[in-house]
């Protein structure tokens, strides 16, 4: 299975070419995620909204490393496919997610719970 699918891929980046452009007029973007990364073997997530157009490996989204502290942030994919859980599993997209609901809302509801829930 590939990490990232080329539309999911197609809609990172548009998602970042939205947010500079909401940057350069003063606006705020809070756009839903388009991707959920997670550990099979573990309770890191990681949920991204956008992919920086110029440097391909670097992604933005809520973070959640498992350690209670989720935050958004950014995250590089080279690292993302060496991440390994406890019983050497790699990281892995999940098929089936669909976003209800905003990267803000995601983040807001994870610092409370101190986890991303999806």
């Amino acid at each position: 299975m590939k990490f990232i699918t080329d539309s999911q891929l197609t809609k990172l980046i548009t998602n970042a070419c939205a947010s500079c452009d909401a940057y350069r007029t003063n606006q705020e973007t809070d756009q839903k995620p388009v991707v959920k990364i997670f550990g099979p073997d573990s309770f890191r997530v990681w949920l991204l909204t956008e992919l920086d157009p110029h440097r391909d490996d670097l992604a933005y989204g809520l973070v959640d490393e498992g350690d209670g502290f989720p935050e958004l942030g950014y995250v590089r994919l080279s690292e993302l496919r060496t991440v390994r859980g406890k019983l050497g599993m790699p990281v892995d997209r999940d098929r089936h997610f669909v976003a209800d609901k905003t990267i803000n809302a995601y983040a807001e509801t994870a610092r409370v719970r101190g986890f991303i829930k999806t």
